[in-house]
């Protein structure tokens, strides 16, 4: 009986003391910060063994900096028209739209990392029995370039034997050419640091050339697109593209009666073969964005180039003074398939061709589609 009237003294005394109190709120009890960090530190050190434990305390000390002034701010949308699309979210100071293919250290500070940032970028879509003519390519470069290789034969280690294949870019994918690669790895954003971009095939041969000097004939003359003149010797070429003996550089030419209809437009001008072009920054900006996706062998785009400068006939031609031989090595042909009676490089060839129709095509397409939506007539047009 004692033990029972005990207990309800106890629960009513209890009740009364209670309710004399203010009501407490789970949301403002703060348990000590040492408890989290006992907590926390014995997960995250179990998870990260590598690092110390003063590193952890240090990690542990900025988040719960950032903890505390995350409560100040309302979870709502950051809404900046001139972020990327995708990136509304994000405060515009923190957004990071360019990158480059400089390559970084895994230790020391990052504004450390670059001794040196080459302004140019080279890129030869190789095989590897090509690999002494790249050589000879990539020993008349200087520090301000860049070297990116595109393999199509998969052949990638075997290019350690040149010491400077160690500090290049290497892409590896069988069987595929170069504008395949420039439409998914050159994008714009990426090129952004390059002042020129050399988008090069593997059988040019470069004995005369000088990089340096190519270059700043191509600011002295105002170039966004160009290439070096072709040799005599450099096999069947286009008339525009033939080296000169008597000019630095020209931006025009003759070719057969008919083939031009107007001598401000390819191939007569504003016109560079697609097999050794140099874009700047920013027509490579638009001639990227030209680029098809699905048709890979370029057929076509050289007659179009014209369309991503102006006044094109100005800013497109050959630079006579520094140029190359093209030795016409069918290389990638010999990657295609026999079908249907015909050699690999017939089946190569004929879709080139197909390529070049359907890019035609798709170019009258789009220029008439958007004509017919402003409501006005189209000028003459210009793809051939």
């Amino acid at each position: 009986m004692r033990l029972i009237v005990t207990t309800i003294v106890g629960i009513v005394f209890g009740f009364f003391l209670g309710v004399s109190f203010p009501t407490l709120s789970l949301t403002k009890v703060h348990l000590p910060s040492s408890l989290f960090s006992s907590i926390d530190l014995t997960y995250i050190e179990d998870k990260y063994s590598g690092l110390s434990t003063q590193a952890l305390l240090n990690m542990w000390s900025s988040l719960k900096g950032h903890k505390g002034s995350s409560h100040k701010v309302n979870n709502t949308k950051i809404w900046v028209s001139t972020n990327p699309r995708g990136a509304e979210r994000l405060p515009p100071g923190i957004v990071t739209s360019e990158s480059d293919l400089y390559l970084r250290r895994l230790w020391g500070h990052p504004g450390e990392d670059l001794i040196i940032k080459p302004r140019y970028l080279v890129t030869f879509t190789v095989g590897y029995e090509q690999r002494k003519n790249i050589d000879a390519a990539v020993k008349k470069l200087t520090e301000n370039f860049m070297i990116l290789l595109f393999h199509y034969d998969g052949r990638v280690s075997e290019w350690d034997e040149f010491e400077w294949s160690k500090s290049a870019i290497h892409v590896s994918v069988l069987k595929q050419t170069k504008w395949w690669y420039a439409k998914r790895f050159l994008h714009p954003d990426i090129m952004a640091p390059f002042d020129y971009i050399f988008i090069w095939d593997e059988d040019l041969g470069v004995e005369q050339f000088d990089p340096e000097a190519y270059i700043k004939l191509v600011r002295k003359h105002g170039l966004d697109i160009s290439q070096p003149g072709l040799s005599a010797d450099s096999g069947m070429t286009w008339q525009m593209t033939r080296k000169r003996d008597d000019t630095e550089v020209h931006k025009e030419t003759e070719e057969r009666p008919g083939w031009c209809t107007d001598p401000h437009l390819p191939p007569c001008a504003a016109f560079v073969e697609i097999m050794a072009p140099v874009f700047s920054r920013n027509a490579w900006r638009c001639v990227w964005h030209m680029i098809q996706n699905d048709l890979v062998h370029g057929w076509g785009l050289d007659f179009a180039l014209q369309k991503c400068v102006e006044p094109a006939h100005e800013k497109i031609g050959v630079v006579d003074s520094q140029w190359i031989v093209h030795q016409t090595v069918p290389s990638l042909g010999n990657q295609g398939k026999a079908e249907k009676g015909k050699a690999p490089w017939e089946g190569v060839r004929e879709r080139c061709r197909n390529e070049w129709t359907m890019f035609q095509d798709r170019m009258t397409a789009a220029e008439k589609a958007y004509y017919d939506a402003m409501g006005i007539d189209p000028p003459n047009s210009t793809a051939r």
